[in-house]
């Protein structure tokens, strides 16, 4: 029996979310908006309190640095009820910071990467990933001084038992190398959206760019937004719609996915089950500003997969 269902590795950051249909303006123009929230940002630490909100034993690890977002962050996690004992605090580099600018289903990003390229193969606490059974990796194109150690850390995850799971993040430099293939060679389940997977792929059809990519890696689910999902295993497909919701805020959506995909997948459930699942969980989380403001338990996760149907 393993202390923890999963672990979490990769990036922890504020996500300062600016909501309101207004455009930036340089020039010394101040525009109104209507909200702001400082909340748990990167794409790893929301799917960690994704998989923790429904249930799952959860530890993360990461980095921050020492200053007030940092104490945030470990504070929010704990509460959210997220082992950080393997998260390390960085004296010299400020945690890293996203400024979103939300506009409902749309929304623009400016992220200062602080510790979040710091982090590096010798922070990681492999004495707590060997205590969990499986490991999830996102933001792999913004890790900068991990990125090339993560094809031997997933290793290193399968050889004491662990299954990994991968989601890349969109590439800002849009080369979509760095050591990918390398990487999916040790993954499970990889989770990109639509755009990051016709990328990844070199095709311009997602079906075609499915097929592809899980000739290679067992379970491959691609996240379409307002038009669902769809994921491959071997030559099963399957597809699920998205249900119909008043979206307030779709950052950190795709992170929720990714934590009920996970959840399904441990539990064992058929593919389809799986994705609608996630689906829900997804949607779930675009109800409220932020990533992890929404977040379904499993039973309302459930109930949205209802709204679906």
């Amino acid at each position: 029996m393993k202390k923890f269902d999963v672990v979490a590795v990769g990036d922890l950051n504020g996500d300062l979310i600016l909501s309101g249909d207004v455009t930036p303006v340089f020039g010394q123009v101040e525009k109104v908006i209507d909200d702001a929230t400082l909340t748990v940002g990167g794409s790893t630490a929301i799917f960690a309190c994704g998989v923790a909100r429904l249930g799952l034993r959860v530890a993360f690890v990461g980095k921050v640095g020492c200053d007030p977002i940092g104490d945030f962050l470990l504070d929010a996690l704990t509460a959210r009820k997220v082992d950080v004992a393997g998260v390390r605090r960085d004296q010299a580099v400020k945690t890293g910071l996203t400024t979103v600018l939300s506009r409902g289903a749309d929304r623009a990003m400016l992220t200062y990467l602080g510790t979040l390229a710091t982090l590096r193969s010798s922070d990681i606490a492999m004495e707590i990933v060997a205590q969990a059974r499986h490991l999830h990796l996102g933001s792999f194109y913004m890790l900068n001084a991990l990125r090339p150690n993560i094809p031997r850390l997933f290793a290193e995850a399968k050889a004491h038992g662990l299954t990994v799971s991968l989601d890349t993040n969109y590439d800002p430099t849009e080369q979509w190398g760095g050591g990918i293939d390398e990487a999916l060679a040790h993954a499970d389940i990889f989770l990109p959206n639509e755009t990051e997977l016709k990328a990844i792929a070199r095709c311009e059809d997602w079906r075609t760019a499915l097929a592809k990519l899980a000739a290679h890696t067992p379970i491959v689910a691609v996240k379409r937004g307002g038009e669902g999902a769809a994921a491959q295993r071997g030559q099963q497909v399957v597809e699920v719609s998205a249900p119909k919701v008043q979206v307030v805020d779709a950052t950190g959506a795709g992170d929720s996915f990714n934590a009920g995909f996970v959840y399904g997948y441990l539990a064992g459930w058929p593919l389809e089950h799986i994705l609608a699942f996630a689906v829900a969980c997804g949607s779930a989380s675009t109800c409220a500003a932020g990533g992890v403001e929404s977040q379904p338990t499993p039973e309302e996760a459930m109930a949205f997969t209802e709204v679906r149907k």
